[in-house]
């Protein structure tokens, strides 16, 4: 099995002799596994225990062993103590989850701090096999069905090549002793009912289940590779990325919003259209039900947690939501910044002053333009008479005419006079009422 073990970590790359290692350890036959193999192999390591008092005496039982063991093998120990249910109850998490959540912090905190490459864990094969069982039953994609992967990120998993039974087995020809988690042996959380009723009904008809299951697997993990590679493949011919028609043009501290862009028809000529659409949605927090439906209709407007997708014309377009803009009051000339995308500049020039080929500049009769001003987003029924028509027009029908969609019109803004009236769509076109004429004996030049 040591054999196995240091094969299995040359060919995936997870460790290396000169570097620290951080591994972490329950006390369990796993973990303690881990710990005095990669020891044993010549690894750097040291320890990290937490305790999650979660289990009264035994929480404590765990921590001394583990403490004791490490003292033993004279191994460099860091301890943490965690108030879980506490935590769980603040962030609305199961147990189950907070347990989770504080120890990978705390995992990656502490390799940061005391300059490690990796964090250990020891999953196991039979914890892959429960994996892959769990997410083929609550519904997953390829990816999920590869089940645990070697490394993610700073964590490795060395044991993955080997049984519970062949650690048990290894741990017992060493003459070592481990603990047990008595809560593992309930059959209440999901991968305990797996682990404990599923899985041993599974090999009374299928002796050879995990061996199967597991190859399948790699089986798979290896068709995600081809998958992987046409999928990007495809989206880089189907999806474009550009800042919206409505966005202000850039300045040196102005970060660019962009807009992803999906031409529908050359999606529809794809042999699996929504097999794109998840692969292109799923990381923008879309639901595959979600997904579904966007591929039944291609016609719409959807959001996630984060993003926005609408259709326009025959393309699809994604964006970030918007974050909620409030308006902006501005009292006098000035320099007033309503967020991190938007500042306006207001002076006042002696005479006229007609600024053209620049969008963002807006030079006013400043006869006509009352204070305070208010800075805006657009509003249903808004209406303007934009520069060189007699007429006033929605505001909404003049940026449908120049193709703006949902989320181009909601990026807009409007800079409004003390009586509500639009003196400019900024950065767009101001408002004729307001323009600059012989008469003209004082200017507001307005920059954003």
């Amino acid at each position: 099995m040591t054999d196995r073990v240091q094969l299995f970590i040359e060919r995936e790359g997870l460790l290396r002799k000169d570097s620290l290692n951080l591994v972490a350890v329950s006390g369990g036959a796993d973990s303690v596994c881990l710990l005095l193999l990669l020891r044993q192999l010549g690894y750097r390591v040291e320890a990290a225990h937490c305790n999650f008092h979660l289990r009264g005496e035994e929480s404590q039982r765990d921590e001394t062993f583990v403490s004791d063991l490490c003292r033993e093998h004279g191994i460099e120990l860091h301890l943490a103590h965690f108030d879980t249910r506490a935590y769980a109850e603040l962030h609305k998490v199961s147990i189950e989850m907070a347990a989770r959540e504080l120890r990978y912090r705390y995992f990656e905190q502490l390799r940061q701090d005391i300059g490690a490459d990796n964090i250990c864990v020891a999953h196991h094969q039979d914890d892959n096999v429960e994996t892959i069982l769990m997410n083929l039953l609550r519904g997953t994609g390829l990816r999920g069905l590869q089940g645990i992967q070697p490394r993610r990120g700073h964590i490795v998993r060395p044991l993955l090549c080997v049984s519970r039974s062949e650690i048990e087995e290894w741990l017992h020809q060493q003459g070592q002793h481990y603990v047990t988690d008595s809560t593992n042996m309930v059959a209440d959380v999901v991968r305990n009912k797996l682990r404990l009723d599923i899985i041993p009904r599974l090999k009374d008809v299928f002796p050879q289940a995990n061996g199967n299951i597991l190859s399948t697997a790699r089986h798979i993990g290896e068709a995600v590779r081809v998958y992987d590679d046409a999928i990007h493949t495809r989206l880089s011919t189907l999806i474009t990325t550009a800042p919206t028609s409505g966005q202000m043009p850039p300045c040196p501290k102005r970060q660019l919003r962009l807009t992803q862009r999906c031409d529908i028809d050359k999606l529809l000529k794809e042999p699996s259209p929504e097999c794109l659409l998840f692969e292109w949605l799923t990381p923008a927090g879309f639901s595959p039900s979600t997904i579904e439906q966007i591929a039944a209709t291609l016609h719409g407007e959807w959001t996630s947690a984060t993003h926005c997708l609408v259709s326009h014309g025959r393309e699809l377009l994604l964006a970030e939501k918007e974050p909620e803009r409030r308006p902006l009051r501005i009292p006098e000339p000035g320099t007033y910044v309503l967020d991190d995308q938007t500042k306006i500049s207001i002076t006042r020039i002696q005479g006229q002053q007609i600024e053209r080929g620049d969008a963002t500049v807006c030079c006013a009769d400043a006869a006509t333009v009352t204070f305070p001003l208010l800075l805006r987003p657009l509003r249903p029924g808004d209406r303007f008479r934009p520069l060189g028509m007699k007429g006033t027009k929605l505001v909404s029908d003049f940026l449908t005419d120049r193709h703006f969609s949902i989320i181009d019109k909601r990026r807009q803004l409007a800079l409004c006079d003390a009586d509500g009236n639009i003196i400019w769509l900024v950065a767009l076109r101001m408002d004729d009422r307001y323009k600059v004429t012989p008469q003209t004996t004082e200017t507001l030049r307005i920059h954003s």
